[in-house]
């Protein structure tokens, strides 16, 4: 054992040996300085936590995996809350249903399960925009994550509202809720951000401090480098590290202690996995390596916090993206290589985990939940509805509206999802000609189509240029979808739609129509299949081509099984089941190939509607497969 480590040991020990003097029956949780540890009602205390994300597993499950969670061996579980979710229109709060946060916490609680919070207002998480809502980008210089007069305004409303909420769950107040990440006062990974702004994480903590009250520990996180924990640091924050399997753990500790001479150990996000882009293989980390750091880890007395025990789904428009070379989003599955599955079932990493844990601490006695019931529905074949621009007064009811130049999603105030831009070709095109974005302001993917006839796409930082032909006063339709906002680093600034003119050939295109597309609302009225008695366009023998919806049924068998959808051949879109946006698919470019579909979704008894939204080619069969196992590592040829 290294010299580093005995040391480390050699300190638990000495934390172990501490014993309490609190009043009896008196709750508290803080920080022993002297002995190196956290303190539980006086006595000496070590977490051993997962990351559970409530926005990413619906409702309906959220015991379940909080159960198979305590019967590892964790006594606590780290919770994000995003402001984006619960705040999606500037002052409405939704605190109801899949968003009740309060609940989720009361189950954790009768689960036995102590909280780490992490309530923003930034997260990252690989989340739309890294929890911010997108509305605070209608300020069109508002300089985000930092002391910018707007952005403290909407901060100092949200957490006014939700710090209030939290108090009452506080361990001291009765709750189970141990500490409260303040990174940059709240802010997660402060110190990988470009700004820096000490007055802004001074404001987190005077707030955090002023409904928190003085005794709640607040704690921040930052990477493992001298730059990030030094700007994200701060007096009156405990520092925590993260790292994951490929760290040396003495060096890496040594880096907190470098900040925090006393106190725990702790790493806040040891990653036992990691996310998917488009296009990418599937992450995979060693469950072997996993299990081998966190018992070395564990030894030495830290306190850890594993990143995700269960990541779940991206729901919907949830996924975020990052920016470095290119634009990169997010895959709809979360899945992490967690130790519970994107469905939430037990793996052989979370045997492995548990097996290691065994050795710390005693665990539940009794069997490991079962993985829910999967089942494979079979084959069902779609038709037609019709092209989205002959949709327009179902999907648009509030209208187009008119400017000379494009408006972006924001100036629209449709924060998610598409948007379609409509104007007229200047003059005939007899030749191809080009069509350019010249200031890459396509963001993220826009479908070009002329009078009706798909031409073909612009895509950010990758396409930025392609022919079009027609004659003059055509009606050039361009469906722009929003992919997800950056969630890391100094481009959370992303604004959506056409941020830029478009050229074709030597003109400016001008004189725009656009619609904001309201396609989520329209379905969850039960659009189109109320509609299925009128006549939908004959099917054709060649597939459609272009941004065209279609639907179809799930017949009821009795069954309300977790299923996955396979979209064979079909190529990039967005789909919903029974209303509910289940998020992207992408099978042409991989890695994920299967949509997960929660079993309490589907009815036993009425038919399953299906709505598929195919953006540039749908295969001739039409035909979707509902299968019992997914498949989230096939990297599909470059598309």
């Amino acid at each position: 054992m290294a010299a580093g480590v005995l040391l480390f040991v050699a300190v638990n020990f000495a934390c172990l040996s501490v014993s309490g003097n609190l009043v009896s029956g008196e709750r508290s949780f803080s920080i022993d300085y002297k002995n190196d540890c956290f303190l539980k009602d006086g006595k000496p205390f070590q977490y051993i936590s997962g990351s559970i994300h409530y926005a990413r597993i619906p409702r309906y499950y959220w015991k379940d995996r909080l159960v198979k969670m305590y019967m590892t061996g964790l006594n606590a579980i780290q919770v994000y809350v995003p402001w984006n979710f619960h705040e999606a229109v500037q002052g409405v709060h939704d605190f109801t249903g899949d968003r009740d946060l309060g609940h989720f916490l009361d189950l954790a609680n009768q689960t036995g399960l102590l909280v780490i919070l992490r309530p923003g207002p930034y997260i990252c998480a690989e989340w739309e925009m890294g929890g911010l809502p997108a509305w605070l980008l209608q300020k069109p210089n508002i300089i985000l994550r930092s002391a910018d007069a707007d952005y403290i305004q909407a901060v100092s409303n949200w957490l006014a509202v939700l710090l209030s909420k939290i108090k009452p769950w506080l361990y001291i107040n009765g709750g189970n809720i141990i500490t409260v990440q303040v990174e940059h006062d709240v802010e997660n990974e402060y110190g990988s951000y470009f700004a820096c702004d000490y007055n802004y994480m001074r404001h987190l903590r005077t707030v955090f401090r002023l409904f928190l009250g003085e005794d709640t520990v607040l704690f921040t996180t930052d990477g493992n480098t001298d730059k990030e924990m030094m700007c994200g640091t701060l007096q009156g924050l405990y520092a925590t590290v993260d790292f994951g399997t490929d760290t040396n753990i003495t060096q890496a500790f040594s880096r907190q202690r470098r900040f925090e001479p006393r106190g725990p150990l702790v790493n806040s996000e040891f990653y036992t996995g990691w996310l998917d882009h488009w296009r990418d293989p599937h992450a995979v980390v060693d469950a072997q390596k996993v299990s081998r750091v966190l018992e070395e880890m564990l030894i030495m007395g830290a306190n850890v916090n594993m990143y995700m025990f269960e990541g779940g789904t991206n729901f919907g428009y949830w996924n975020g993206a990052d920016r470095d070379t290119r634009f990169r989003s997010v895959v709809t599955s979360y899945d992490y290589d967690a130790p519970l599955s994107e469905a939430g079932d037990p793996t052989e990493k979370l045997l492995a985990i548990r097996d290691v844990i065994k050795q710390f601490r005693a665990i539940p006695s009794g069997p490991m939940p079962p993985a829910t019931p999967k089942f494979a529905y079979g084959f069902v074949t779609l038709k037609k509805v019709d092209d989205i621009n002959g949709l327009l007064n179902t999907l648009s009811p509030l209208g187009p509206v008119k400017s000379q130049y494009p408006l972006t999603f924001e100036e629209m105030k449709q924060y998610y999802g598409y948007m379609l831009y409509r104007t007229a070709l200047p003059r005939d095109l007899p030749e191809p000609t080009p069509l350019i974005s010249p200031l890459n302001g396509v963001h993220d993917r826009a479908y070009v189509s002329v009078n009706g006839l798909f031409q073909g796409l612009l895509e950010r930082d990758t396409v930025l240029v392609m022919n079009v032909t027609g004659q003059q006063g055509d009606t050039v339709d361009i469906l722009v979808e929003n992919m997800g906002r950056v969630n890391f680093g100094s481009k959370i600034n992303d604004y959506k739609g056409l941020l830029s003119n478009l050229i074709l050939g030597k003109d400016v295109l001008s004189d725009w129509t656009i619609y904001p597309l309201d396609i989520d609302g329209a379905i969850a009225g039960g659009w189109p299949h109320s509609d299925s008695l009128k006549s939908f366009p004959v099917p054709q023998k060649d597939p459609s081509v272009g941004p065209v919806l279609y639907m179809g049924t799930l017949k009821p068998n009795g069954l309300a099984w977790d299923t996955f959808l396979k979209l064979h051949e079909w190529t990039k879109g967005q789909i919903w089941i029974n209303g509910m946006n289940l998020g992207r698919y992408w099978p042409a470019r991989g890695p994920q190939q299967t949509l997960y579909i929660p079993g309490p979704l589907l009815s036993t008894t009425l038919p399953n509607n299906i709505t598929v939204l195919e953006l540039e080619r749908a295969p001739a069969h039409l035909r979707v497969l509902f299968m019992d196992r997914p498949q989230l590592n096939v990297v599909a040829e470059k598309s």
